[in-house]
């Protein structure tokens, strides 16, 4: 089945030569040259794929995602931009597009984007399909268990019969006409001697015409025996009562029946007649033992099916799970969704759960979650309602799968483009910077300035140490490197790394003190390195302090420095703004950040691998309002794994 585009771009030349490629490629392209005439053509076709161009006249390509994705959540879209828009293109990624490709347009580029909407596509239409072939099988065997309740319900009439039931036999022949031969069940009428004196005509055409026999004779493997048959029960202790039994038809096959028995008294109070109405559950047993294996089959399929599934009620909480979700995520039966799924207080901004409560449609999310491992998971959430007998939404069936590793393997190459792309906007700043710079520097010479030209070198120095941080960021994650490293001195590393971080905190008037403890020693390092990720750690402790707003607060930063037989230990602490445990978790992955635009999201995920690379870890502990603490741990000793030549001596201690 062909797909239908909507392609949105303010350049004529682009409209053509992309449509007639996309058309030749079989899809139904429309196009449109602004974002309001985009709108217009997506409420009239609806198209199942939009590629639009991030930056146009009137409502930009950013803007004409976000409305779309309000009006239809499943609709694809492709961002189109250019090398110096790519702090909109992350943007674009955050809002839920399906990807992004460059101008000049490269085919394969289009191709391998066009192809991921066409999964997601795809599987969005799977899943749907699943739930609604679910929810039909549990609602045809829940019907079919309804009706053979109700028949087995017909031997309740008994309870009523009893009192008016010797009067009417005295009015009736000895074949029971009448009324009971209207009944879709055994009925016979038992003498105080045991002998069966009436039956009515269902009873004669399936057991036989067993009036003047013995009462047990019906009954199956009591041929010769009274001992338990219901009726000489009700005769014995002059009460009715109910019971499973097996009658044996003409042919001498068993029938399961559920037999009721009601006494009918004399005038001294003495039974003299026994009323047996017996209902065959023969149909009863059979539904019920295929609901009993249809059950079992969907509960197999609710557990070994290969994603997370859950049920929850209106309060999210948790009712039912599946047995990957208990593996992953613990016993939440009872817990909220969002607590064990993201760990958060609040349910999640856009829950799927919620929305499909509040219009009755199945949704489709995608967010990440944290497994009680601590391990991150990308997954791909689909809604479903469940309603009961009368249409009520009572409950929301959630289904996650896990596609983690393919967002790694679809993430690295446009994660790798994108951080080239933003850090090359970055140096570029950066150079501009550095001209001026040099421009101030040159000019305080010819003055013979003094200041000026210390000036302009501590400004030249400080962009030159963004340059060089930005440079080793791109190299951490571009390509692991070999470290090069040397035995460090903790005495004289710690107090570098805080000279480069002290005269941004004392501009923010945050008080930076520093601690190092007599036994820190020395460690194997990369010096380089891992002073870039201690500058990305205590600069993010000082912007923490300068986002908290509190009145009267006295911002400080302290970093220690304390040895161990086998390792160095790095304290920092602030008393910022804290952060809550789902920022914690997503705090050192890739492109995450709570700054908004003003961060990349690059700096503590290569701070994070930096550590990690020698050896060591990272932990953090922290509360909204309470500040934050970071401990590094490094060992002594690098691993081998971690160790190239050392290119430079011990220091002097």
């Amino acid at each position: 089945m062909s797909h239908s585009i909507l392609l949105v771009d303010d350049e004529e030349g682009i409209r053509t030569v992309l449509g007639l490629s996309l058309a030749d490629a079989g899809y139904n392209v429309s196009v449109a040259a602004t974002g309001e005439e985009a709108l217009r053509l997506f409420d009239q076709s609806r198209p199942d794929i939009i590629l639009t161009d991030i930056k146009m006249p009137g409502l930009s390509g950013l803007d004409l995602l976000k409305r779309v994705k309000n009006i239809a959540p499943d609709v694809e879209v492709i961002m189109i931009t250019g090398h110096g828009d790519m702090q909109l293109a992350i943007q674009s990624l955050k809002q839920d597009a399906t990807d992004f490709i460059t101008k000049p347009i490269n085919d394969d580029v289009l191709e391998i984007a066009l192809n991921r909407a066409h999964e997601r596509i795809s599987m969005r239409n799977q899943l749907r399909e699943y739930t609604e072939n679910l929810e039909n099988k549990v609602r045809e065997q829940s019907a079919r268990l309804v009706e053979a309740e109700r028949q087995l319900a017909a031997q309740q009439m008994m309870d009523g019969f009893s009192v008016g039931l010797k009067a009417l036999l005295n009015a009736m022949d000895s074949t029971l006409g009448g009324v009971f031969n209207e009944l879709p069940c055994f009925v016979a009428v038992h003498s105080r001697y045991l002998e069966i004196i009436a039956a009515n005509d269902l009873y004669r055409e399936k057991l036989g015409n067993l009036v003047g026999h013995q009462s047990w004779e019906a009954y199956y493997g009591r041929d010769k025996d009274s001992n338990g048959c219901p009726v000489l029960t009700a005769i014995r202790e002059g009460r009715g009562s109910r019971t499973e039994e097996m009658l044996v038809d003409k042919t001498g096959k068993g029938i399961p029946v559920l037999v009721h028995t009601a006494p009918i008294l004399d005038n001294d109070g003495e039974v003299e007649l026994v009323l047996e109405i017996s209902v065959d559950t023969s149909e009863a047993r059979r539904l019920h033992e295929e609901l009993r294996l249809t059950r079992h089959r969907y509960g197999q399929l609710f557990d070994e099916a290969p994603c997370y599934i859950t049920v929850q009620d209106k309060q999210f909480r948790v009712v039912e799970a599946n047995r990957r979700f208990r593996e992953d995520f613990g016993d939440a039966v009872g817990g909220f969704c969002h607590e064990v799924f993201v760990h958060r207080q609040t349910p999640c901004t856009g829950c799927p759960v919620q929305r499909t409560f509040n219009d009755g449609q199945p949704h489709q999310y995608e967010t990440v979650v944290t497994s009680r491992s601590g391990e991150q998971y990308n997954v791909l959430v689909w809604t479903a309602p469940l309603r009961d007998a009368a249409g009520n939404i009572t409950e929301v069936m959630e289904m996650s799968t896990n596609i983690t590793e393919l967002r790694k393997l679809q993430d690295r190459l446009s994660n790798l483009g994108l951080l080239l792309g933003s850090t090359a906007h970055g140096i570029k700043g950066l150079l501009t910077a550095l001209d001026g710079g040099i421009y101030r520097l040159g000019s305080g010479l010819e003055r013979n300035n003094t200041e000026r030209v210390h000036d302009s070198y501590e400004d030249i120095r400080h962009l030159t140490d963004r340059l060089r941080k930005m440079v080793l960021d791109l190299l951490y994650y571009a390509k692991k490197r070999e470290l090069n490293w040397e035995v460090v001195l903790a005495s004289h590393f710690a107090p570098e790394v805080a000279a480069l971080v002290r005269p941004k905190a004392e501009a923010q008037k945050v008080r930076f003190t520093i601690e190092v403890a007599p036994d820190a020693g020395t460690f194997e390092a990369d010096a380089g390195a891992l002073s870039s990720a201690f500058v990305n750690l205590l600069e993010n402790a000082v912007e923490a302090c300068t986002a908290d707003r509190a009145p009267d607060k006295k911002h400080a930063v302290h970093m220690a420095v304390s040895g161990l037989p086998d390792r160095v230990e790095f304290c920092i602490t602030d008393n910022g703004v804290g952060m809550d445990r789902e920022t914690r978790e997503k705090l050192f992955t890739l492109f995450f950040s709570s700054k908004g635009a003003a961060g990349t999201g690059i700096g503590l995920f290569v701070a994070s691998q930096t550590v990690q690379q020698h050896g060591g870890s990272i932990s953090v502990g922290s509360e909204p309002g309470k500040g934050t603490t970071f401990v590094i741990t490094l060992p002594r000793t690098l691993p081998d794994s971690a160790k190239s030549e050392p290119r430079h001596p011990a220091p002097a201690t």
